[in-house]
Order: structure tokens, then sequence, then C-alpha cells
């Protein structure tokens, strides 16, 4: 370990002894309370038991469950030993799970019991993988997540460095492939930093931790509440009604909203009675009248941010109502430039493509070279996103390159070159363009629109059912409209900008 490293596992030393009794871990599911240092001890355990099986120092450990202790156990355990976590995505189809996996070649996979028999299916067709362990219970086929506590004497650390690799989170399928954004212990301590600064985070606070630990999200804030000695008020699932509940009974102060998360609680906690009042900071990407509805109900804080995977989750990161309507100003640690096509600095209030340097950028994409050399041009990450700042300094988001068109239906990512390319597997379409349209739920939802060849029917809810059978359900359209014609460009292949004119209103 180097005199200027710090790495996850340093972070759990520093608070087994900083914050040792306090709770650092309340499962909701069975009521474990888990204390700071009985986390280092449980940590140390599995560790040594992960040793023992032949995991070293860049060994990649595959990971397919729900918000659990185990799950969190296994990132920590993770960092003691140099390897690298696989977190997977359980609400991708089995051919994603299956490709995801085989990118990375983890050699050992922690499976939830519900979802064993998925990979069971595929077994052979994932050859790196030698071992399944149980993830939150041992009833599973896999073998025991207990075998693998192995006491805590003779724990040899790995050399870890601040930019060896922890996790690898796979982002949307640009150009139909999924690309894994490789995520270093500084890349993860810096960004815990910035969102404790800037929310306040202390020892006294509650995460309410909703969000799943495969999403960058759900892992940056559960681990910025561990780097402030809080508490991860942990749920398995999400459930509007009894979040609501979850925030009164203890006081839960802080939780990360992609829409419809923090409407649904507020909705419930308005029909139930329940009082939001701790809650006092909200981080995410709501609406404006969400936004404002719980400023008024509770007094608290909301949060803007601007940021993917391979920024960590945060690039810029302010109150919302300092400029409403923004992602808030560049934070501490990330410089930021917005840049024409020539990689030329635009002027205020010009629209450009954000890039940005700093600890917080990502190592690049796992096994990509010439992906990361591209990304990485002139010395900053291109993000693929527009924006333009403001006189002073507040960012706002402007969209995105027609390279990377992109759709966040409630925070998730989905690529419409993806969609657009099953839903041409089917033999009723002709051509197809999806884009992303205002939806009152989700915020952004996926249109496709569809030609269709001459003689040939289908209905939306076929299409629809059509492509949910093949890639993730949340990567379906919620919307088909189906047309004589598209608008063509002069090469003959969609007009992508006319369609949206056209088509993209809701």
């Amino acid at each position: 370990m180097g005199l200027h490293d710090f790495s996850f596992y340093d972070l759990i030393n520093r608070n087994a002894i900083a914050f040792g009794s306090n709770i650092c871990w309340h499962e909701v599911d069975d009521g474990r309370r888990v204390t700071f240092d009985d986390y280092k001890i449980r940590v140390d355990s599995l560790a040594n038991g992960l040793s023992r099986i032949g995991i070293k120092k860049g060994d990649r450990i595959g990971v397919m469950g729900k918000n659990s202790l185990e799950y969190f156990l296994v990132y920590g355990a993770a960092a003691v030993l140099g390897a690298i976590i696989l977190p997977i995505n359980w609400r991708l189809s089995a051919d994603e799970v299956c490709y995801n996996l085989n990118d990375c070649q983890p050699k050992v996979a922690f499976v939830d019991l519900e979802f064993q028999s998925l990979l069971e299916e595929r077994r052979d067709e994932l050859p790196s993988i030698e071992s399944y362990y149980n993830l939150r219970s041992d009833n599973g086929e896999a073998l025991p997540f207990s075998s693998l506590m192995d006491g805590t004497e003779n724990i040899v650390p790995a050399d870890v460095k601040s930019a060896d690799g922890f996790v690898i989170i796979h982002t949307a399928a640009v150009a139909g492939r999924p690309r894994g954004a490789l995520l270093s212990h500084g890349n993860m301590v810096s960004a815990n930093t910035e969102f404790n600064y800037c929310m306040k985070l202390t020892a006294g606070d509650v995460h309410l931790n909703l969000l799943p630990l495969f999403h960058v999200g759900g892992l940056f804030l559960a681990s910025s509440t561990f780097q402030a000695g809080a508490v991860n008020l942990n749920v398995s699932k999400f459930e509007a009604k009894g979040a609501a509940k979850l925030i009164q009974e203890h006081g839960a102060s802080v939780l990360f909203d992609f829409p419809p998360i923090l409407d649904s609680i507020l909705t419930a906690a308005k029909e139930a009675q329940y009082n939001l009042a701790s809650l006092k900071a909200v981080v995410g990407l709501g609406t404006k009248d969400v936004i404002e509805e719980y400023q008024a109900l509770t007094g608290g804080r909301y949060y803007a941010l601007y940021g993917q995977t391979e920024t960590s989750c945060v690039a810029t990161l302010g109150k919302y109502s300092d400029r409403p309507g923004s992602a808030g100003k560049a934070v501490m640690l990330a410089d930021i430039r917005l840049v024409d096509d020539h990689d030329r600095s635009v002027g205020i209030g010009d629209v450009g493509e954000i890039t940005v340097k700093g600890p917080l950028v990502f190592q690049g994409y796992w096994g990509l070279p010439e992906d990361n050399a591209y990304t990485f041009r002139e010395g900053w990450h291109h993000t693929g996103d527009l924006g333009r700042f403001d006189e002073n300094g507040f960012l706002f988001y402007a969209g995105r390159k027609a390279e990377k068109e992109l759709i966040k239906p409630g925070g998730e990512n989905v690529y419409p070159a993806e969609v657009e390319k099953v839903i041409l597997q089917h033999e009723a379409v002709a051509q197809t363009v999806v884009i992303g349209v205002p939806d009152p739920k989700w915020k952004e939802g996926i249109k496709a629109i569809c030609q269709l060849h001459a003689g040939k029917t289908v209905t939306s809810a076929e299409l629809i059912g059509f492509v949910g059978e093949r890639i993730a359900r949340f990567k379906k359209p919620q919307y088909v409209e189906f047309v004589n014609e598209l608008p063509l460009k002069t090469d003959g292949s969609p007009d992508r900008e006319a369609v949206k004119s056209l088509y993209g209103s809701g």
C-alpha cells in the first residue's frame, strides 16, 4: 500500500476506529444491525475465505442479487484483496447477463436464490466462473456464503493503489454493445467526498438505501453514507408506502431519487399520513413539480446533479433552489469544459459537449483500448452529452450528441440503437426509429416509430411484448406509432431529427 494511496479497505479500517460501535448497516428485511467494527471483522473473514479459494488482486467477482448486507460485504472483501467487483443488473435478459459476465470473465459469482436458475441454465456458456456462492441466503443450490467466512487471523491485504480497479459497471449498449466502465478506489473515495461535502452528510444521517447496488447512484450514495459514518437503512425491494413508513419510523434523512421514486413516496405518505420531516436531503433528477412539493412538505433540500457512470456518478451538484432547472456547478474535484466538434471551448451561454477531467473520471472501458483513446482524446473525458454554462457557472443540460443518443426512463440508460436492433428482428417491421419522449411517470419514455412491410401487420402490444422477451423489460417501448413512411436522409437512412420533430412531443 503506497504512502499516498487510499482504498475502500483503508476507509473500512478508518471507520472501524472512528465510528466503531455505531450502526453502519441496518437490514430492514430481517432486522440485522451491524456496527462499523463488526463490518470490518466480517469483511476480513470473507476476504480470508476468498483468498483460500484463490481470489487475488485483479480477479473479477460477479454479483447478481438484491441489496443486502452480504452484497456490501463482498464489496469490502474485494477491496481487501484488490479484486474487482462485477455487479450484474438483475433486470437484464439472460443473454444480456451472459454477455456482461463473459465480457469481464469473473472467477467466482455470488447469486441470490431467485436468480440461480437463470445462471444454472446457462452455466456452460460461462466458462470463467469456477464456483457459485449463495448471496443473501444459504438455502440455494450454490455453495453456502457462510462457508467463506474464514476468521480474521493472518489477514494479508493486497497492495492496492488508489488508481487500481474496484468495480466494473456496464453502461447502456452503445451501438448494440454494453461497455464495462472500470472505476477505481480513488474514484469512489473522491465521489463520496463530493457528495458528503455538498450535501452536508454526517454520522447522524440515515440513508434509505433504495437504489440497487449494481447502479452507480445506489452504490455511490451507499458508500458515501458509509464514508460519513452514517447508517445505511437497506431495503431489498422498493415499495412506496413501505419507504414512507421507514422514513417516519427510522428518521431517514437522505435518499437518491430517479423518477418516479420521490413522487410515489410523497403520494403514499399523503394517503397514509406519514411524516417525512426527517428527509432533509434528496439528490437526483426529479421534475420541477415533485421537487417543489417535496421542499414545501418537508423543508428539505433537493440537490440536482449531472454525472454518469464514467464520472463516478457526479460532475456537477448543487441545491435545486440555487438555480432551478440547472444541474448545479462543477464539484470541487472536477474541471469541466464545453467544446465544439473540434474540441474548441465554446462561450458562456453556448451549447457544447461536456468534457471532464480530474479524479472522478473513470479508468476506461474494460478491454476496449480504441474506445478509450477516443473518449479520452485531448486529455479530457468526452461524455457525449451537451450542456451550456450560464454567467454564474451553473450547468444546464442540453441533450446528447447524435453519436451517443440515449434515453433515460426512470434513471436507467437505454440506447435507441439496441432497441431498434431488436424491433427490426420482427418480420413485420421494415424500418424503425426509437426516440425518447416526455413521460409523466418516468420523466422520459421510450417511443418506437415503425414503418411496416407491405401487407404485414402487428399491434403495438404485440411489438412491445416481442421486445420485452428479448432484452431487459425496462428497455421495451412504452409507446409505438405506426407510419406509412419514415422521413429519410439523402442516403436512404431514417432522418432521426425529422422523426423527433414529427413524433417526439410525447
